[in-house]
Parts: structure tokens; C-alpha cells; sequence
């Protein structure tokens, strides 16, 4: 019988973690409580709140729940406060490197702008990666619900401060609205600038989405691509570009994309040879970290520690981590493996 490993301490990057999504349920308590904000019950109880976003109005709640916690963020303080948590959180799960993901515009009302809200988060994120050891660096996401002209903006934001812990440009929000061509001039400012194209694809809607994204906006990742395990054709694409599926699946569940754990193709994407990094989406609203997502990836497909250790690998190499880290983390993979 197969000895069975800690996947808390199989070194991983971590590259689907949203921003205000990554707050420990009891550091919401306390902001809420500090600035008198009223949370709804869902956000109070102490379990994570019950969403199917499969439909508009589902959706709506989950984006409603959202930004009830985001109000909660209204100093540099609080965005401190939150990004070394994340980082700690990600640390105690194995993570050696962490890409957070943020639309630096849904701060910018209550941290004096759009650029110095930019600046507080990259300045929060260099003074967690310094107290913690993490390698950490931000994605900026344009969201798909406004006008492709505020996301071309953001584009030039991102490039501009690549220099300053930028390594990406997404696109987030409900994929069901607007179309990917519509922001490809925003994406091709993004990789003229040296940073990686992450757009949001194939989680509510089908394997449609993910093409889009591929043969739109030219992403060397996905966000989610799970509905691409629907069509071999694409399964195929993907995996002859080595195109990066970042997969949730506690996401995927609580969400209403699939109706169980072993419903989530993780095996059918990783048999078709599709590169993917598990992540954790929203931890606030979904109730897991990374490491459950390794764990889930076990108990409910079968992976074995091998097949779990090439998971890791394929997460540091699709990372935008430099090649001495990745180097750092792979050794530590085949470590994990070797010894247990």
C-alpha cells in the first residue's frame, strides 16, 4: 500500500486566488465590526455560505456577498492586514509561490485612486513576500461586466508597474456577459508589455469560452477551463500549446458548475495531458485553501502522490515565478516524493 504524504507540505505555486476572496472568515468579522458594516447571515455564520451561481440570480448573490466583504477593506491597513494573512494562509499549505489576483479599481474609492490603490496593494504584497518567505506577485483583472475601454486602461496600468510586481493581465466576472474579442486590444497591451494573458474561461459557461480566450485574447493561461473537458478537440489544443487550466474545484462545487467533488474532470483534463495548477479561488465564500484542493484532486479521483507531485510541478512551471525559485520548488517536489 502507498504511503500517503502531506499535501500541506508538497511544495506549489498558487495562481487562482482572488483579492478580497482570500480573507480569513474572522479578519472579515472584525473589519465589519470596526467600521459598523452590516454582514448578512451567509458571511456570519461560521460555514461557508450556500451559492449556485448557474443562473443570473445565483450569481447576482455570490457577487453581492462579494462585495460586502470588499467594503470592508478601507485602509492601507486593512489591505496590509489581509495580503500577509493570505500569505501566511498560503505558507501553512505548502504554496512557495502565490500570484494574487485584483482589480485594483474596486479599491480605488476608498484608497484615493486607482494608482495609489495599485501601489498600496504592491507595497502590501513586497511586505509579505519580505515577513513570510513567499514569492508573491499580482495578476491585475479587468472585469468583464464594464466597458473594454476601462480594461485597456488597466492593461497600461499593469504594464506599467511590471516593474513593481505585475506579472499578468486577466479578465474575471460572469463570462456569460460580453464577449472575450471585445477586450483583445486590453490583452494585447498586456503581452506587448511582457506580462501573461490569465483570462476567466469555461467555468459558467462551455468549452466555447475557453476557445474564445485561446484564439481571442492568446492566453497562456485559463481561469477555471474545466468545461473544456467537454470537447477532445479543445483538450487536445490545450494540451498541444501547454495552455495552463488553473482548476478550483471547491469552487466548481460551490458554485453549481458540477453537483459533487468526483463530478470535476480533474482526470479527464489530466489524462488528455492539459497542464493544470489546482487554486482556491475564493477561500472566503468557498471554505478551502490550496491544500484541500490537493486533497479533494486524492480522495475523489484517485490521484496518487506521483500523479499529486506532477500536479505541483505543472502549477510552478506555469507560474511566472523566476527560474531559481521554480528550480527551488521543483527540487522540493521530488523531495516530497522521495522521503515523504
Amino acid at each position: 500500500m502507498e504511503r500517503v504524504r502531506d499535501v500541506a507540505l508538497l511544495p506549489k505555486a498558487h495562481l487562482h486566488l482572488h483579492f478580497t476572496g482570500s480573507m480569513r472568515p474572522t479578519t472579515l468579522l472584525e473589519l465589519a465590526d470596526k467600521y459598523g458594516v452590516h454582514l448578512p447571515d451567509a458571511l456570519t455564520g461560521g460555514e461557508p455560505p450556500k451559492l449556485r451561481a448557474t443562473d443570473e440570480r445565483g450569481w447576482f448573490r455570490f457577487q453581492r456577498l462579494y462585495d460586502m466583504a470588499r467594503s470592508c477593506l478601507r485602509s492601507p491597513e486593512d489591505i496590509q492586514r489581509l495580503v500577509r494573512e493570505a500569505a501566511e494562509e498560503d505558507v501553512r499549505d505548502g504554496s512557495g509561490w502565490l500570484e494574487i489576483q485584483v482589480d485594483p479599481t474596486s479599491y480605488a474609492p476608498m484608497l484615493g485612486g486607482l494608482i495609489p490603490a495599485l501601489e498600496i496593494i504592491l507595497d502590501a504584497v513586497e511586505r509579505a513576500a519580505r515577513e513570510t518567505g513567499l514569492g508573491m506577485r499580482v495578476l491585475v483583472a479587468a472585469n468583464r461586466m464594464k466597458h473594454p475601454l476601462d480594461a485597456r486602461t488597466l492593461a497600461r496600468l499593469a504594464v506599467r508597474y511590471a516593474d513593481r510586481g505585475v506579472v499578468g493581465f486577466g479578465l474575471s466576472n460572469d463570462e456569460r456577459r460580453g464577449m472575450a474579442r471585445d477586450f483583445d486590444r486590453a490583452f494585447s497591451i498586456a503581452r506587448e508589455g511582457g506580462l501573461l494573458a490569465a483570462p476567466h474561461g469555461g467555468e459558467l459557461t462551455g468549452p466555447a469560452s475557453v476557445r474564445d480566450c485561446l484564439d481571442d485574447l492568446h492566453a497562456s493561461r485559463i481561469g477555471h477551463g474545466v468545461r473544456a473537458a467537454e470537447d477532445p478537440r479543445l483538450l487536445r489544443k490545450l494540451a498541444e500549446r501547454g495552455v495552463t487550466c488553473e482548476v478550483c474545484p471547491s469552487s466548481n462545487v460551490a458554485l453549481g458548475v458540477y453537483e459533487k467533488p468526483a463530478d470535476v474532470p480533474l482526470r479527464t483534463l489530466y489524462d488528455a495531458g492539459v497542464p493544470m495548477a489546482l487554486g482556491a479561488d475564493d477561500p472566503l465564500l468557498f471554505g478551502s485553501r490550496l491544500a484541500a484542493q490537493y486533497e479533494l484532486a486524492r480522495r475523489h479521483h484517485g490521484f496518487t502522490d506521483a500523479e499529486l507531485a506532477e500536479l505541483a510541478r505543472q502549477s510552478v512551471r506555469a507560474s511566472a515565478a523566476p527560474g531559481e525559485v521554480k528550480d527551488k520548488l521543483l527540487a522540493g517536489v521530488d523531495d516530497w516524493l522521495a522521503t515523504g
